[in-house]
């Protein structure tokens, strides 16, 4: 079985996906990282040159490649359940944790990010995250098997509630 970490960015997703490799021994897969290496490009070009469409298409097939494994932390990209399908697909073989934080807490966390395009265009970055996060929080929260919220805690501590919910 493997770990699935869902949420927005900025919550802890890979930190903790790391941390939770060494303890288990286990191989950690950036959903992310995976797909960018296939492209060739990074996440905004891909976006700039083929659409969010075709980017969603790609977690797709990056989550029909996982589902395959198991023993892995797979650490997901914020929008992979932007598609039911990829829902599915990875709680077949996984347990999935859904780890949350408040807008402020993401936006402190990731404010100088610049690896993901926009995703609402004439809003301020505050405005989007609290507007995408309130689209994503019922498909989040019905994807999770569990839900960590990470505001005030470290990633050791995430980790630490992963691991006894296991």
């Amino acid at each position: 079985m493997n770990i699935v970490l869902i949420g927005y960015r900025g919550t802890g997703k890979s930190h903790v996906g790391q941390l939770l490799g060494k303890k288990f021994g286990r191989k950690v897969v950036s959903m992310d990282e995976e797909i960018v290496k296939t492209a060739g490009m990074p996440i905004p070009q891909i976006v700039e040159k083929f659409g969010w469409d075709r980017f969603r298409e790609m977690e797709t097939e990056e989550a029909r490649k996982l589902a395959g494994h198991d023993q892995l932390i797979i650490d997901c990209g914020g929008g992979i359940i932007e598609r039911t399908e990829n829902t599915e697909i990875l709680q077949q073989n996984g347990n999935v944790f859904w780890l949350r934080a408040s807008v402020e807490s993401i936006v402190a966390r990731i404010k100088d990010g610049t690896q993901r395009p926009a995703l609402v265009e004439g809003k301020t970055f505050t405005e989007e995250v609290a507007e995408v996060l309130q689209r994503r929080t019922p498909l989040y929260r019905a994807a999770a098997h569990h839900e960590i919220d990470t505001d005030n805690r470290t990633p050791e501590q995430v980790a630490k509630a992963i691991i006894s919910l296991l």
